[in-house]
Formats: C-alpha cells, structure tokens, sequence
C-alpha cells in the first residue's frame, strides 16, 4: 500500500512538473514567436531610433504605447538571441509583435522605409531643402549648403543654380537615416532614369539641354497650368531661344523681385538688376524658377511647332492666353488687357 502510495505521489509530482514544464515552454513560445507587446490602441506606432540609443531606452519608448507581457522573458530573449544594441533608424512595428520580430528588426536594422515628397510648386532650394528633409534625419541646411555648393554638385553636371533639376518632383521611399551623399546619389539615379536615352535624343533634335528643358518647363509652369495651352507656351519660348530673342517671361520676373504673389508687373520690376529677369538679360536665367513637374518636361520635349513668339494674358480675365506670331498683334491684345487691370484697379 505504501509504495502504491509512493508511486502515485512520485507520477502526480512529475506529471505537475510536465505540466509546469509545458506551460513555461508554451509561454516562452508565445512570448518569443507571437505576442509580447501588444499596442494599447489597437494600432501600430512607428519611432525613429537614433545612434547610441540603448536597449532599455527603446523599450521605455514602446512602454508608451505598448503593453509589456514579460519584461522578464524579453531581457531573457535578448540574451538567447544575442541582442546587445539597436541599430538606428525608422521601425513601425504592428499591434501586435514577439520578442523574435522586435529583436530582429532591431538588431540587423530592419527598418520601414520613410516617404520624401515635393511638387513643382518648390521653387527656391531653400524650400526644397526643407521638403526633402521633412521625413529624414538630415536636417535641412545640410542638404542646403550642398545644393549651394558648386563644388559638389560639379559631379552631376550641375552647379548651385541649376542644383533643383537633381530633384524631380515625385514621392520616393527611402531609409530614414539616408547619408547626405545616398541621398544626392539617390537623385541622381532617378533623374538618370527619368532622361533616358529616348528623352535625351529628344532634347538634341530641339536644341536644347536637359537642364535648359527643365528651365522652360519651369516658366511654362510659371505662366499657366492649363494643360491646353503649357505646350504651346512651351512651343513660343523655345521660338524665342532659338531665335536668340530676350524671353521677357514675367514668371522670371517675379523670381527676381523675389515677390510671386505679384499680379501686375510694373516698369521698376522690370528695371531690378537680377540675372533672372529675362526682360534685361537675354537667354535662358541661370536656372530654374522652380522644380518642374515630369509632364511638363515632357510638353517641353514634345512642344508642337509654332511661328508664335509672343503672348498675353487674355483681357477676358479666364486665366487663358492670347498668342501671337507679330509684335502688332501682341501690342493690341497687350493694351485691351492691361486697359481691363486700370478697369479692376490691380496695381500689384
């Protein structure tokens, strides 16, 4: 009876043992492969982990917005997977995540990449600096003092005042701790992408540079954003350089004065000693007067054949344009409309 009785006691000992045993497995488990953060919102957070951070600073983060199952079983964890530092960068981690996924993301730097976006609104480097590096670690004055260096950007055909052609408008993912030179580096290769060899061939067989389509494209933006009529605004100023004439682009104008709300350009504008005001100085200005859209570089390259050479804001006050091939014609359409600014009372 005794040792019946000392078997049963030894079996149930072994078989809580088993049981114990199982559990602190199935935990260990769960906690390493499925779930040991949970998010407090349901939602998943995303956080910028920066060089030298420490183990425990990152959890105090996570702390925040996560529930914690087992402190315990996480330091146990990262000890077993040899996690001794995060890697810097950009992390979104989901509602729910095991120690296994937070260490490995963590230590071997697995982060989410991050958006950086502009549009052909940009128009100074200034603002496109503080564009590019909205979402990024560089700050903004780096990026700027490279876009002002002609030194650098001496590698990518450039200089300071054409620096904004690097930068075509789009939406690009890239690492949030992106160098200042993977960054340039980055931009060159898009822009290698976007002038392909068909572009380029196209550029040749009208004259002109890269660069210089995306200097007319930046004053077709300038001027219009009526699709209808960009190409032909594209096709007049393209006459205009081809015939060595002045452009007198108001767009450029504004770019010179430094004031692009003006309505209404007035002679002491067009008087401001400024490289970039096409009525005093002839050719193309220096650069850009803004980071033009793609489409309209396209318009540019694929501008329609005119004999137009001058243009006008339409008098009937519709946003649209009257072109014309003759000074003449120009003067008369040019003196309706500025009778029709007296009429509205625009002085600026």
């Amino acid at each position: 009876m005794k040792k019946r009785y000392v078997i049963r006691t030894i079996l149930v000992s072994v078989g809580v043992l088993i049981l114990l045993a199982g559990s602190f497995v199935v935990e260990q488990y769960y906690r390493l492969q499925v779930s040991n953060f949970r998010s407090k919102d349901g939602k998943e957070h995303s956080y910028n982990i920066y060089k030298g951070a420490s183990i425990d600073s990152v959890l105090a983060l996570l702390d925040s917005d996560y529930y914690i199952g087992s402190r315990h079983d996480f330091y146990l964890h990262k000890r077993m997977l040899m996690f001794n530092y995060p890697e810097p960068g950009h992390y979104v981690f989901p509602a729910q995540i095991g120690d296994r996924e937070l260490i490995d993301r963590l230590k071997y730097g697995r982060q989410t990449p991050v958006n950086i976006t502009w549009n052909h609104y940009v128009r100074t480097r200034e603002e496109l600096a503080g564009r590019v590096t909205r979402n990024i670690q560089i700050d903004s004055l780096t990026v700027l003092q490279l876009l002002d260096s002609n030194e650098y950007m001496a590698q990518f055909g450039l200089n300071k005042e054409t620096s904004r052609c690097l930068f075509i408008p789009n939406t690009y993912q890239v690492l949030w701790n992106i160098t200042p030179d993977q960054l340039f580096a980055r931009m060159q290769y898009e822009y290698n992408r976007f002038w392909n060899s068909t572009r380029r061939h196209k550029a040749d067989s009208i004259g002109v540079t890269p660069v210089e389509v995306a200097i007319i494209a930046s004053i077709v933006e300038g001027e219009s954003h009526n699709p209808k009529e960009m190409p032909i605004i594209a096709s007049l100023y393209l006459n205009r350089v081809h015939k060595g004439m002045l452009l007198q682009a108001c767009p450029t104008v504004k770019y010179a004065v430094g004031d692009f709300k003006l309505k209404r350009i007035l002679n002491r504008h067009l008087a401001v000693d400024n490289p970039y005001n096409t009525y005093k100085y002839p050719g193309l200005p220096p650069g850009p007067i803004r980071c033009p859209a793609p489409e309209t570089m396209d318009m540019v390259l694929n501008a329609p054949k005119t004999n137009y050479l001058f243009m006008c804001a339409n008098p009937d006050m519709s946003g649209t344009h009257i072109f014309s091939s003759s000074f003449s014609g120009h003067a008369a359409a040019a003196a309706e409309y500025r009778q029709t600014m007296d009429q509205m009372q625009i002085t600026e």
